[in-house]
């Protein structure tokens, strides 16, 4: 595993579980709003984190912190993905891992295996502006594929969306959440225009109000009971 990042401690990223967090490097996306340009283009100007330094991190603190967060970058671009998260489960962990969907068959195998616990899907936008908001071609039946296997699976899951201000609106959102009908979970967050963005000419945006947010928020929930914000 390329891990690029590695945060010992999250309060934030697993709900209801204290966790740690990995970030691999590299994905196959370049979304406008991402904040973490380095993992996303220069993954190797970043220190590396060996396996077994996570592992005995994970193993010493097991009784405090019993579960683990895989991010990135793009998680199931990484070959030995499967062997880690089986690893992890071995040790008695939870498992999180968060994906873009692009790659349904890897996020299948990992659910048939039974070694995952969570699983947050961000969907960028709805069908028409997928590309825009991802700034490459996206093939859209493997983002409905990933949303079927995680609607039709009997673990926790969540879809998530990054607000930006002047690509997505309120009728956007709406879109999104009629085709996320019937699931569990819907994240809307904050965008956070730092200066680490991959798009630059995004630094200057100012995020949505909550008040604003939370009236979209209440729309949603028309499609989806549980409908959160994050940031706001």
């Amino acid at each position: 595993m390329q891990i690029r990042g590695f945060q010992r401690t999250s309060l934030v990223d697993y709900p209801g579980e204290v966790c740690s967090t990995i970030f691999v490097g590299g994905c196959n996306l370049r979304c406008r709003y991402c904040f973490n340009r380095d993992l996303v283009l220069y993954p190797n100007t970043l220190p590396s984190f060996p396996e077994e330094e996570i592992f005995s991190f994970l193993e010493k603190r097991f009784s405090v912190q019993g579960a683990l967060c895989v991010s990135g970058g793009e998680p199931t671009l990484q070959s030995d993905l499967a062997v880690f998260i089986s690893r992890a489960k071995k040790m008695g962990l939870k498992v999180k891992l968060d994906t873009n969907g692009t790659f349904p068959h890897i996020l299948e195998e990992l659910l048939e295996e039974g070694n995952l616990d969570y699983v947050a899907m961000d969907i960028k936008a709805p069908p028409e502006k997928y590309d825009l908001l991802c700034g490459r071609k996206v093939d859209y039946t493997k983002i409905e594929r990933t949303m079927f296997l995680l609607k039709n699976s009997s673990i926790q899951s969540e879809f998530r969306t990054t607000v930006v201000p002047g690509l997505l609106d309120e009728t956007d959102l709406l879109k999104i959440a009629e085709i996320l009908h019937g699931t569990r979970r819907y994240v809307l967050q904050q965008f956070q225009p730092v200066s680490t963005l991959l798009d630059q000419s995004l630094t200057a945006r100012k995020s949505f109000a909550g008040e604003d947010m939370e009236k979209i928020a209440s729309l949603c929930r028309g499609f989806i009971e549980k409908v959160l914000l994050r940031g706001f």
